[in-house]
C-alpha cells in the first residue's frame, strides 16, 4: 500500500536513525602544502551527526575534513522517467559550489586500493554515516579508504526537516553546517539538490585521483549509500554513471522502490518525492556492477520496494534479508533504549551481512568474481510469508532467524510513525524454547546454521565469532 505525504513526511526521521549524538573530532590536517583539496580547521572541529558518538580509528589511520570546491551541473532527462532505468540525461544549468569531504583514511602500507565515496545521509536534517556505522569493522580490518561526502543542500545551508529529532543535538537539526559552525564552515557554498549529482561526480573524481588522500594510490572506486542516499544513488546509476564513469561499482543498501528527482536549482529533494515515486528498478546496461541490499522493511512497507525487484544479472545482484530492519540497535547503539516502540527495536543481523556485501562488491570490481546469488524474501499478496514463530521465510539466513529465540521482524511492535522502520524483537515463549533439548543442542544447531551461513558468503568467516557470540544459550531452561 503506498503512503499519503503526510505520512512520508511523519516518518521521514526513520530513514535514517535517531540522531542523538554528534561526532566531533579534533583536527590534525599535518602542514597545508597549498596542493590539493584546502583542509578545513578550526571551530567545533570535524561534524557528523551519530547514534554512536564519536569515531575512534586505529593508531596509524587519519580523520581529516577537506574542502571541495568548483563548478557544478544540473541534468535534465530527455526521455522522461523510464522504469527499466533507461533514462537519458544531458548536462543543464551551471552553478558554483563549495562543500566538504569528511576522509578516513589507512597507513599507505595497509590501504587495499578501494575507496568507499559514502552519499552522507540527511534525513534527520543533519548530515550523518550510517553506511560507515554498519561496515566499519570491514572497513578498518580491509584498510578501505573512506569518504563521506556532502552531497545536499540540507547539511550545509539548512533546510525544513519533517520531524524533530529529540533530545541531544536535536536542536541542530536542519540548521545546516553553515549555522552550526560558522567559523568552520562558513565558507560552504550548495547551490541546490540539482547540483549533489556533479558534485556526488567531482569527490569521486577527486578520491580517484588522489587528491583527497595524501599518500594513497586508489585502484577502485565505490559508491555506497543507505536509505535516502541509496534512492540518491539509484538515480545516479541510472542516468549519471553512464556519462561519467565515475564509480567502478554500487552498493545501493536499502533503497526504496523509487529514485529520487533530479532537483531544482536553489532547492533540497524532499523524501516524500522520492518515496511517493514510481517503481524504478536498476538499468541492465551498466558496465559496473550493483549490489542491492534490502532490509525486511524495505521490500514490504512504506518504503515499497517490492515492485522494483529485478532478477540477478552479469552485473547486478538483490540481497533481502531475513530477520532485519531498515535502522535497529546496531545502529542506533545506547539510543535504541530510550525509544518507546512498544518493545525493543531489532537487534538482528543487518550489519553482518551488510560487511559481506561490501566484500563480495569489491571482489567482483577487483577480481571478477560475482557474489552467491540470493534467495529472495517470501511475498504472497503483497505480505510475507511467514513461520509459525511469525519470522519472515525466505531470504538470506542466519542463525538467528532459523534457530531463534526471539522474533526478529522488520515490522515494528508498535504504531507510532517514527517506530515504523525500526523493526522489533518479541521473545518466544519458554514452551517454544523448550524444543530444542537442551543447551547443548541449541548451540550445536546455531553454530551450524552460523557456518552455513559463512559458507554461503553472506557472513564473513571473520564475524562468525561475533556470529555464535549472539547465541543466548542462557535463555533456554536447564
Amino acid at each position: 500500500m503506498r503512503s499519503t505525504p503526510a505520512r512520508v513526511a511523519l516518518i521521514a526521521l526513520t530513514l535514517c536513525c535517531l540522531l542523538t549524538a554528534c561526532s566531533r573530532s579534533d583536527d590534525d590536517p599535518g602542514e597545508d602544502e597549498g596542493t590539493g583539496p584546502t583542509a578545513l580547521t578550526g571551530g567545533d572541529g570535524i561534524f557528523l551527526a551519530s547514534a554512536s558518538g564519536a569515531t575512534e580509528l586505529p593508531d596509524g589511520w587519519t580523520e581529516e575534513e577537506l574542502l571541495l570546491e568548483g563548478t557544478a551541473t544540473t541534468y535534465t532527462s530527455t526521455n522522461g522517467a523510464p522504469r527499466d532505468g533507461t533514462v537519458a540525461l544531458e548536462p543543464g544549468s551551471e552553478a558554483l559550489f563549495a562543500t566538504r569531504a569528511v576522509v578516513r583514511r589507512p597507513p599507505a602500507a595497509d590501504f587495499n586500493g578501494t575507496v568507499l565515496v559514502e552519499w552522507l545521509n540527511v534525513s534527520g536534517g543533519l548530515d550523518a554515516d550510517p553506511d560507515f556505522s554498519y561496515l566499519r569493522e570491514e572497513i578498518l580490518r580491509g584498510g578501505y579508504a573512506w569518504v563521506g561526502v556532502s552531497a545536499q543542500r540540507i547539511g550545509i545551508e539548512g533546510g525544513p526537516v519533517a520531524v524533530g529529532i529529540p533530545a541531544g543535538d536535536a536542536a541542530g537539526a536542519g540548521k545546516g553546517l553553515k549555522a552550526l559552525d560558522p567559523e568552520r564552515y562558513g565558507d560552504l557554498l550548495h547551490p541546490g539538490d540539482a547540483f549533489s549529482y556533479d558534485i556526488y561526480t567531482q569527490a569521486a573524481a577527486a578520491a580517484r585521483d588522489g587528491a583527497l588522500l595524501d599518500d594513497l594510490e586508489p585502484e577502485r572506486v565505490l559508491a555506497v549509500g543507505e536509505s535516502q542516499s541509496g534512492f540518491a544513488l539509484t538515480t545516479y546509476a541510472n542516468g549519471v554513471q553512464p556519462l561519467t564513469d565515475a564509480f567502478d561499482g554500487f552498493l545501493l543498501h536499502s533503497r526504496g522502490g523509487a529514485q529520487a528527482p533530479l532537483g531544482e536549482p536553489g532547492q533540497g529533494i524532499d523524501i516524500a518525492s522520492s518515496i511517493l515515486g514510481d517503481p524504478v528498478t536498476v538499468r541492465t546496461d551498466l558496465e559496473v556492477p550493483v549490489l542491492t541490499l534490502e532490509t525486511e522493511s524495505d521490500v514490504v512497507g512504506v518504503l515499497n520496494y517490492l515492485p522494483s525487484r529485478q532478477p540477478d544479472t552479469d552485473t547486478f545482484r538483490l540481497w533481502e534479508v531475513a530477520g532485519t530492519a531498515h535502522a535497529d540497535r546496531h545502529l542506533l547503539g545506547e539510543v535504541a533504549d530510550t525509544l518507546d516502540c512498544g518493545g525493543p527495536i531489532n537487534d538482528g543481523p543487518h550489519h553482518l551481512v551488510a560487511k559481506a556485501a561490501l566484500r563480495a562488491l569489491d571482489a567482483w570490481v577487483r577480481d571478477g568474481v560475482a557474489p552467491p546469488k540470493a534467495e529472495l524474501l517470501e511475498v504472497e499478496d503483497g505480505a510475507y510469508r511467514r513461520s509459525p514463530d511469525g519470522i519472515v521465510l525466505g531470504g538470506i539466513r542466519t542463525p538467528l532467524v532459523d534457530v531463534p529465540v526471539d522474533v526478529l521482524s522488520g515490522e515494528p511492535a508498535s504504531d507510532e510513525l517514527t517506530c515504523l522502520l525500526f523493526g522489533s524483537t518479541r521473545p518466544l515463549p519458554d514452551a517454544r524454547l523448550a524444543a530444542y533439548g537442551d543447551r547443548a543442542s541449541y548451540l550445536r544447531r546455531f553454530e551450524a546454521s552460523a557456518d552455513a551461513a559463512v559458507a554461503a558468503g553472506f557472513v564473513l568467516a571473520e564475524d562468525r565469532e561475533a556470529l555464535l557470540a549472539m547465541a543466548q544459550p542462557d535463555r533456554l531452561p536447564e
